[in-house]
């Protein structure tokens, strides 16, 4: 009978999570769980419905492997991008609020919708589910071609895809209904990091399955990095999670750490999130998409397996540079920095590695709008990756830190590199996932490449003055030794930054829509009639004449 433990497990946890409402010590916590009994009980519903009593057929996998009778199991993969674009465009939308709510602080909206709610939304929205479905999908994807091997675990890589989607459900409302941790990048309560904790697990066992079973003897670089961030996400995420609930049906918890320790394992765990899932995971992307794209290989694959140690090494140190001037020690502080400034050199080779593979090909940019878009993604990873360093600096931190430079700095990041090679890979699997010639529109792609970028050298620009301004508006003393402005006419000033910050991120949110409906086009089968990129129309009236 198939989906029958499906429905029974579903079912299940929909009872549980019943009494967990009808039973919870506090509102919070009953919410909550009122919320997951409904998600439960429609998912139960959906299986209800596709339960068939006759035995299950053979698995029908549409697509075959060239190279032999590999059957790739693709059907998650799709599900993966799609649920990547959506929520990408979700993410950006809720950033063009709340940026718009720092602009006219009246958007704020009491008490689900102000900005001390929405804001973790959107950072949430962006890193775990745009940014972490894409990770998922491509890895999946990688994983099983450079293996020339199928998922291992069998439906396990169903439940890692919907267990996460959960996960994403949980943590969005918990934020609205104001569930949080209150750690940076780790916001939601123990019971959705126990659940978080079981799905990561089950994701690990089915990538390290895939690479055990390969065909292929050689394991390619881009599955070391996609692993380095399964791995290390995993003991980053139960540490710096580690809690003790008030209640086992309560919402609230506290950390087994306190004071500067508690600090410091928040930013060793903070900074490693953005050094493997943002870093880590996407050059695995980066590693197998822009060959792929380009058609070279990649350019050294020694400077890959350097960049690959080099960077799992030196990252895990640089936590501490986030908290210089504080109570942390003044040697682990200058550690910090230490590490920081030597990451320049891996990050800086892998931004070369990725860049000189286009040798002899870069004539494609002016025809291939996806390239385009990958390239502009590494160029963003070299400039962050110089800028971030920079910023770990002491005399450069001192003016920095706690500033609106730090927010272009990580929207340059996330934004520029992350989302460019995440839109890349995107436009690159949809088309083979479901069997099209090419994507609905080429010239859609370009006007992607165009707003997007725009958008972020607009937004991160404006906050890398706006963040200057503040530093010195706030060291800025009079021969009194009094301060010249008080902090409410530093907010004042930031006005038409944020205004401008604004501008970009509509920008940006205007070419994922772009995307979205694109893709749609392209999984519905159809193709615009457009001509073909690098060539241009003829002018009117004009009739093609016979070669004389």
């Amino acid at each position: 009978m198939r989906n029958a433990s499906w429905v029974v497990v579903l079912g299940a946890g929909a009872f549980v999570a019943l009494l967990g409402a009808a039973l919870g010590q506090d509102q919070l916590f009953r919410t909550h769980m009122w919320l997951l009994t409904l998600v439960l009980v429609l998912a139960t519903v959906v299986m209800l419905r596709t339960l068939r009593f006759s035995p299950a057929p053979a698995a029908q996998i549409p697509f075959k492997s060239a190279q032999d009778d590999v059957q790739y199991m693709d059907t998650v993969i799709r599900y993966g991008t799609i649920a990547t674009v959506f929520w990408g465009v979700v993410g950006f939308l809720v950033g063009v609020v709340v940026a718009a709510q720092l602009a006219w602080p009246q958007l704020n909206i009491e008490p689900w919708f102000n900005f001390g709610r929405m804001r973790p939304l959107h950072t949430s929205a962006v890193i775990f589910a745009f940014g972490g479905n894409a990770l998922l999908a491509t890895s999946f994807y990688v994983v099983q071609r450079t293996c020339r091997a199928r998922l291992w675990g069998g439906d396990l890589a169903w439940f890692v895809f919907w267990g996460y989607q959960l996960f994403i459900v949980l943590a969005a409302t918990g934020y609205l209904l104001g569930i949080t941790a209150g750690r940076e990048y780790a916001e939601p309560e123990w019971y959705v990091d126990l659940w978080l904790t079981v799905v990561w697990v089950a994701y690990l066992l089915v990538f390290m399955g895939t690479l055990m079973k390969r065909k292929e003897p050689h394991i390619y670089v881009a599955n070391w990095f996609y692993l380095a961030f399964i791995v290390t996400i995993a003991m980053l995420h139960v540490v710096n999670n580690l809690a003790m609930p008030v209640s086992f049906l309560g919402a609230k918890s506290y950390s087994a750490f306190a004071g500067v320790q508690d600090a410091l394992t928040q930013w060793w765990y903070g900074h490693n999130a953005v050094g493997f899932f943002l870093t880590a995971g996407f050059l695995g992307m980066m590693y197998y998409f822009v060959p792929k794209q380009a058609n070279r290989p990649i350019y050294s694959y020694r400077l890959s397996i350097i960049h690959f140690w080099a960077l799992i090494f030196l990252y895990i140190w640089a936590g501490p540079h986030h908290l210089h001037y504080t109570a942390l020690p003044d040697w682990a502080q200058t550690l910090g920095m230490v590490f920081s400034v030597m990451l320049w050199m891996p990050s800086w080779g892998g931004m070369i590695n990725g860049l000189m593979t286009l040798s002899g090909a870069w004539d494609k940019l002016r025809t291939d709008p996806i390239l385009r878009m990958m390239v502009i993604a590494v160029a963003f990873y070299g400039m962050s990756t110089f800028e971030g360093p920079m910023m770990s600096i002491k005399a450069v931190n001192s003016l920095s830190h706690y500033t609106d430079w730090t927010i272009g700095h990580v929207h340059s990041g996330a934004l520029g590199w992350v989302g460019m090679i995440s839109f890349g890979a995107v436009y690159f699997l949809v088309p083979k996932l479901w069997q099209r010639q090419r994507l609905y529109s080429l010239r859609m792609v370009n006007w992607h490449f165009w707003l997007a970028t725009l958008g972020i050298v607009l937004y991160a620009a404006v906050m890398w003055v706006a963040g200057i301004q503040q530093g010195l508006m706030w060291r800025e003393y009079n021969d009194q030794g009094f301060l010249v402005y008080s902090f409410a006419e530093s907010v004042a000033a930031m006005h038409p930054y944020y205004v401008l910050r604004t501008v970009g991120g509509l920008l940006y949110l205007t070419g994922g829509l772009i995307m979205a409906f694109n893709i749609y086009m392209t999984i519905r089968g159809y193709q615009r009639d457009e001509i073909a990129m690098g060539e241009e129309a003829p002018a009117p009236g004009t009739v093609s004449q016979p070669a004389e």
